[in-house]
């Protein structure tokens, strides 16, 4: 236990450190956030802001790996490669809107083709790693289904699903920090109770990055983290649950990330059959956003929630009963 705060300690302050470097060069480089102009109105005046502010705990990470994890094992490699991997896609989104000077960067079908093959070799290494397999636990029946040939596909549509969802969930100051931040310390302790050390000491070294990195993103933040945070930590989280063997375990724990895709689905599928818009706008966040609730009050609400299913999530596992 003693190691994992260390863990998180260490994060936190390299990416503490980091913070005062690079935003100022994202700013001296014009990495300024382009606003969606169908977007709440009162955003507007963040237009500026310096976005991809991700690689602060995506470095953060990686620094802090290499001073915690002397030799990481099969499965802490994975999901490092997951975060780096999501990032680099996040980066290249960043990037096009920067160039674009408005908020489009990869096509659609871009970004899909592109999180689709990542997902598709991480899904392969981890199906033929012994160490993790192909089989994955149902939490409260705490049974093991073994799924063979259908593991690539539904892991492929499982870090699609969470990556997606993460991205939705970073619109508003500290929120998919925040989210991800409690995801992350729910991991870090589950993998400790379970006895996987390398991944409980990984997880918690993410958590200190964002615990670091919310100094400067809650609001009003200084930095966005972007397609290059959100993508990169929606990876992440999809990785660490794989290599658990607990993917449908983040249906519970990321009841936010579900949440806030399910309201655009709604949405989208409402005005498609009706014409008639369910939320006043999507995602969820958004709504309540536009219903008068401040940023900060919708951030404290949410992460409330997650709290709540993180403890209900360590109740449907009996290696904690």
């Amino acid at each position: 236990m003693s190691k994992l705060i260390y863990s998180v300690l260490v994060a936190f302050v390299i990416s503490i450190l980091l913070g005062p470097i690079l935003i100022p060069l994202l700013h001296k480089l014009k990495f300024g956030q382009s606003i969606r102009e169908d977007g709440p109105k009162s955003h507007q005046k963040k237009a500026g802001t310096p976005t991809m502010g991700g690689i602060i705990f995506i470095l953060a990470t990686i620094l802090s790996m290499i001073l915690v994890i002397k030799n990481p094992d099969g499965k802490t490699v994975l999901a490092l490669y997951s975060l780096i991997g999501f990032g680099i896609i996040g980066a290249m989104d960043d990037a096009l809107k920067i160039i674009h000077k408005k908020n489009e960067g990869l096509k659609s079908y871009q970004k899909m083709i592109l999180l689709f093959i990542l997902s598709s070799v991480l899904a392969y290494l981890s199906a033929h790693n012994p160490n993790i397999g192909t089989a994955i636990i149902v939490p409260c029946i705490n049974q093991t289904w073994e799924l063979g040939r259908w593991y690539i596909p539904f892991i492929v549509f499982f870090f699609l699903a969470t990556t997606n969802g993460v991205n939705l969930t970073d619109g508003l100051d500290g929120l998919a920090t925040s989210i991800t931040l409690l995801v992350m310390t729910f991991f870090a302790l589950i993998s400790l109770a379970i006895g996987n050390y390398q991944i409980a000491l990984f997880s918690a070294i993410v958590a200190g990055a964002l615990l670091g990195f919310l100094r400067y993103n809650a609001f009003p933040a200084q930095v966005f983290m972007g397609d290059t945070g959100s993508l990169a930590l929606g990876g992440v989280v999809a990785a660490i649950a794989m290599v658990l063997q607990l993917p449908l375990l983040v249906l519970l724990v990321g009841g936010i990330y579900v949440i806030e895709v399910l309201s655009g689905i709604i949405q989208v599928t409402s005005f498609k059959l009706t014409g008639k818009r369910v939320f006043k706008m999507a995602p969820i966040h958004h709504h309540f956003e536009l219903s008068g609730w401040h940023e900060t009050r919708i951030v404290s609400i949410f992460s409330i929630i997650t709290v709540i299913l993180c403890l209900i999530a360590f109740l449907s596992l009996s290696v904690i009963n």
